[in-house]
């Protein structure tokens, strides 16, 4: 019979080889698994350029720094129900963090779900592994009235 227990779930355990003490490396480095990349809130508009940020310059990134996160999580919340638009590109830097050449490469690009006051979710990639160092997230509506837009993106490692 053992002398040390622990709690495994919600019930009492004895220390045995099956059940050994959980331990962590003293001066180990803890990483979450998921971090806040960008909390924004933009007004939806005709301008077909304009990211998350509502920047319309087409060369600047929405989010940069982005080469250790396997997937992003783009949560958004519509206020409005206007058809609406988004595109997803994505490219790679060199060491420097300049664009390893102009433009971008086009994840994808379709419609936003869910009509007024809804909440919605899109994985980028959409499939497979990510690895990009920037990301530009474009949002427009192609009818109805100006509505807002409040987006959380998190990097999934």
């Amino acid at each position: 019979m053992s002398l040390i227990g622990w709690l495994k779930g919600n019930r009492l355990v004895d220390v045995t080889a099956q059940d050994p003490l959980p331990v962590q490396q003293q001066g180990a480095i803890t990483t979450r698994a998921a971090e806040t990349l960008l909390v924004a809130t933009t007004t939806i508009t005709t301008d077909a350029n304009r990211d998350l940020l509502g920047s319309t310059s087409t060369e600047l990134p929405t989010l940069d720094n982005c080469m250790q996160y396997r997937t992003l999580v783009w949560f958004y919340f519509r206020a409005g129900d206007a058809a609406t638009t988004y595109r997803i590109l994505a490219r790679a830097t060199d060491i420097a963090g300049a664009p390893l050449g102009a433009g971008w490469e086009l994840l994808s690009e379709d419609q936003l779900l869910g009509g007024a006051n809804s909440w919605g979710r899109i994985e980028i990639p959409a499939t497979g592994d990510g690895y990009y160092d920037q990301y530009r997230i474009e949002v427009w509506r192609t009818d109805g009235s100006n509505y807002t837009l409040a987006s959380k993106v998190i990097g999934v490692r």
